[in-house]
């Protein structure tokens, strides 16, 4: 990314100017034109979405929306089918445009310069960019691989102890491990987190088959939990989350939302979708075979994957760049993960079977 100039540095405050985008997965449509692939082409195994395409309903739902008028600024309806589907009070309940929404308005809401919030890496680097956007500091616990990546509990309980800091990212199942702690090590944290806002990201956790729900720990009001409709029901294009917490932080969210923040298109596709039926345990199912697959023929070549609880999971190839480069050429692409500071891990994230048939054969031809 290239530097500002100082005469823009100027015009910016300074804590913003020093803010470094995140990277993140998925197909980049300025790098594929510069290398003469065409998108569609691209077998995207970097981001971890739902590759089964939207429930069926949500494509009706989307062609008619009403798209003359300013959409429900508040969302009344997918709110109402959220809290019918969840079992918590409407007022309970924020959408967003992506859950990724929902972390920058929490870190404009609760954070600002002197704060101080704990970050637990390796994972999402949207939650360090929202932190600086505040002007907040950030405290980093890393994880060790030697543990393949498992959350120490006692360790970051103690962190919280002794910094008592304004708040705490905690992704689980965290990405990009595919880690996923329980609920009784999730209370361990929550027992000690006090007057810290403890941000929970569930984004994957649809994609866990023995999940619990942290629903139910949100009347204490220091906890807000993310969730995101975009990765459950393949609708990355749309661009919808939410946050369940206690009407408090909600109200504290609002304040500062943008007004109007989830299109007309998006509120009435998430409606569609929460009346799916069976649709995520389906994909789950299908899901897991295609996982099952690729953890058996990528461990007989040599690349056996980390420990994960969900839908993706951490490779280590060597090089990631370069196993990345090579699988690109074939136009397969799997997450790089150097911006997660781990240079030699990949993420994959499966698809359907047969297009993970043609992951493992594409490997083969790379590997010496």
């Amino acid at each position: 990314m290239p530097l500002l100039s100082d005469s823009t540095v100027k015009k910016l405050v300074p804590n913003r100017a020093s803010v470094i985008p995140s990277i993140h997965g998925g197909i980049d449509y300025s790098e594929m034109e510069a290398l003469g692939i065409a998108p569609h082409e691209v077998l995207d195994f970097s981001a971890n979405l739902n590759p089964f395409g939207p429930p069926a309903g949500v494509m009706e739902a989307v062609s008619g929306a009403d798209i003359v008028h300013y959409p429900d600024s508040r969302a009344t309806r997918l709110r109402r089918s959220l809290s019918g589907k969840l079992g918590v009070g409407e007022d309970n309940v924020i959408v967003s445009s992506g859950s990724s929404e929902l972390i920058r308005l929490a870190a404009l809401a609760y954070f600002d310069e002197g704060s101080e919030v704990l970050i637990i890496e390796p994972t999402f680097g949207e939650y360090e960019v929202a932190c600086r956007i505040a002007g907040a500091s950030v405290i980093k616990e890393q994880l060790a691989a030697e543990n393949a990546f498992h959350l120490d509990v006692d360790g970051t309980a103690g962190l919280i102890q002794r910094h008592c800091p304004r708040g705490v990212f905690l992704a689980n199942p965290n990405n990009p491990s595919g880690r996923y702690i329980s609920e009784a090590e999730f209370g361990k944290i929550l027992a000690v987190a006090g007057d810290s806002l403890l941000i929970l990201d569930e984004a994957y956790i649809n994609f866990v088959e023995n999940r619990w729900s942290a629903l139910r720990f949100i009347g204490g009001n220091n906890l807000l939990v993310l969730r995101s409709m975009t990765k459950d029901y393949a609708m990355a294009g749309l661009r919808l989350g939410y946050g369940v917490a206690g009407v408090e932080i909600i109200d504290s969210l609002r304040r500062i939302c943008p007004p109007w923040n989830v299109n007309a298109v998006a509120q009435a596709a998430g409606i569609a979708a929460l009346e799916s039926g069976e649709y995520l345990e389906d994909c789950r199912t299908r899901l897991g075979r295609a996982r099952d697959y690729l953890v058996v023929e990528l461990s007989r070549l040599g690349l056996p994957p980390l420990p994960s609880e969900t839908n993706f999971f951490l490779v280590e190839v060597g090089d990631a760049a370069a196993f990345r480069r090579s699988l690109l050429e074939q136009k397969i692409l799997v997450r790089d993960c150097t911006s997660f500071g781990l240079p030699r891990h990949v993420r994959i994230a499966p698809r359907a079977l047969p297009e993970c048939e043609k992951l493992i054969a594409a490997i083969e031809e790379i590997l010496p």
